[in-house]
């Protein structure tokens, strides 16, 4: 059999030792796991940078795997502890929608994770990561039917923040979901959502732009010129070649933009 493998997405960045310390506690209970980082370079606080991470990574995992995301402004409030089951896999972390992009789409199960018994105790107010997520997830990874960790519930959270909101005939409201080291802009424009701008006039208007051109490969546009690509997560990305499309136009996660089609 193969050993298990929990993945970690989080915002807590490797100065400190809090992505340490959740190793050591999934070592602890289920020491033949292989716990994998995706990120740990989410923006402080960013919800939508961390459900990004977290859905685009988890396609590429076997089942069975048990995914954690901590991006968690609300911990030790009420926010709760919630755990996913969705094509094959498990996913832990608060009921934020830092999983939303996960569940958004796909047939799932959620439970709210109530059995203490597999926290690591005291649960503090300020590190769920260690006390309640981690461990949660070991226990996952070694076999620990997801029965026993929590009751299911349907009302967890369902943020708009996954699907672009359409405001008139040919346009539509979105958002930037992530922007990565190189300074690209991924929007929540998916695709296969809009397959028409391969084809047809569109402009994308974010910052202070309106962007007509759609690039098949970044040395397609002359360095420094932004322009609108099919990234390899199938969304609408704006990019500068070999520059920063973020700082030239002032954007950051969470920035509005907005797609018209013809």
């Amino acid at each position: 059999m193969r050993r298990p493998i929990v993945t970690l997405t989080t915002d807590f960045g490797v100065k400190d030792h809090f992505v340490g310390v959740m190793k050591g506690v999934i070592a602890s209970i289920s020491p033949d796991a292989t716990v994998v980082d995706i990120s740990h370079e989410v923006r402080p606080y960013e919800i939508t940078e961390g459900a990004f991470l977290v859905a685009q990574a988890c396609r590429y995992f076997p089942p069975k795997t048990v995914h954690v995301a901590v991006v968690d402004p609300g911990v030790g409030s009420a926010r709760r502890p919630i755990m996913i089951e969705a094509e094959k896999q498990f996913f832990v972390g608060p009921d934020n929608g830092v999983l939303a992009m996960v569940y958004a789409t796909v047939s799932h199960r959620a439970r709210e994770l109530t059995s203490d018994k597999y926290f690591v105790h005291p649960v503090s107010h300020t590190f769920h990561g260690r006390d309640i997520f981690a461990p949660v997830a070991a226990h996952l990874s070694k076999g620990v039917r997801p029965s026993l960790l929590g009751p299911i519930i349907d009302n967890h959270l369902k943020p708009v923040f996954t699907e672009p909101q359409r405001t008139s005939k040919r346009t539509w409201q979105g958002t930037v979901l992530h922007v990565d080291r190189f300074g690209n802009l991924i929007t929540n424009f998916h695709v296969d959502q809009f397959p028409k701008v391969a084809t047809a006039p569109f402009d994308l208007a974010i910052g202070t732009l309106r962007l007509m051109r759609l690039a098949q490969a970044y040395a397609d546009v002359d360095p420094g010129e932004p322009f609108v690509i099919v990234g390899s997560s199938g969304y609408l990305e704006v990019a500068a070649n070999q520059g920063s499309a973020a700082r030239l136009l002032g954007c950051a996660t969470g920035a509005p933009c907005e797609l018209t089609v013809s």
